[in-house]
């Protein structure tokens, strides 16, 4: 079986299993994985990374989400191996796919780290940095992770503020010059909403929304 054909069985049985968990992973849905998939192509022609592994580690680097909420890529991993594995991929490009979803994770990752895990990591991030993100999606992770805004800015300021410190919220040019601009300014609303997040009358009149029922 060749990459094309592996690459067309995954996403199939990948496509039927989102599909599935549709109801669940109002965040972390089909609607991202294909968005990912698709610019971490781009970014990865950009830098002539793998296009077989880059592709195949955006359809499986966020199964985890389908194993339980707000949990951690390694958690995915026996399911990701299951479906590589019924795919037809070999144990060394399973391996090699593990390592990518990984050091392309945003909590954990580093100034070091391969050109596939750079093109992956780029398209991740800006899925959440897209400027319409906070607006339609901010709620769904939310409820998806079952945690509140005050954990989201938290997770949101804590993680991203040190990779635009680094200069490494994006790796590759490609994505530095079109959407840094975009990333900076939400992550400042981000910022934001963490300051606000610490106001006493903020803080009272969310906690009076949520006994209403409106938030």
């Amino acid at each position: 079986m060749d990459a094309q054909e592996k690459l067309k069985k995954l996403t199939s049985k990948l496509k039927k299993l989102y599909e599935k968990n549709s109801k669940m992973l109002l965040f972390h849905g089909w609607h991202h994985i294909q968005f990912v998939r698709k610019k971490a192509l781009e970014f990865a022609n950009s830098i002539n990374a793998d296009l077989f592994l880059v592709e195949s580690a955006a359809l499986t680097h966020d199964l985890n989400y389908i194993v339980g909420p707000n949990s951690e890529p390694q958690e995915g991993q026996a399911l990701r191996r299951e479906y590589l594995t019924d795919a037809g991929y070999s144990p060394s490009d399973m391996d090699t796919i593990d390592k990518i979803v990984l050091e392309s994770h945003t909590r954990t990752r580093g100034e070091v780290i391969s050109e596939e895990g750079k093109a992956l990591s780029d398209a991740d991030t800006l899925f959440k940095s897209l400027p319409v993100t906070p607006i339609l999606f901010a709620s769904k992770f939310i409820a998806q992770n079952k945690i509140d805004i005050y954990r989201l800015a938290q997770k949101v300021t804590s993680e991203q503020n040190p990779l635009i410190e680094k200069g490494i919220y994006f790796y590759t040019s490609l994505a530095k010059e079109r959407y840094l601009k975009w990333a900076k300014g939400n992550l400042q609303l981000w910022n934001n909403v963490q300051e606000a997040l610490q106001d006493d009358d903020v803080k009272e009149m969310l906690s009076n929304a949520a006994k209403s029922g409106v938030i």
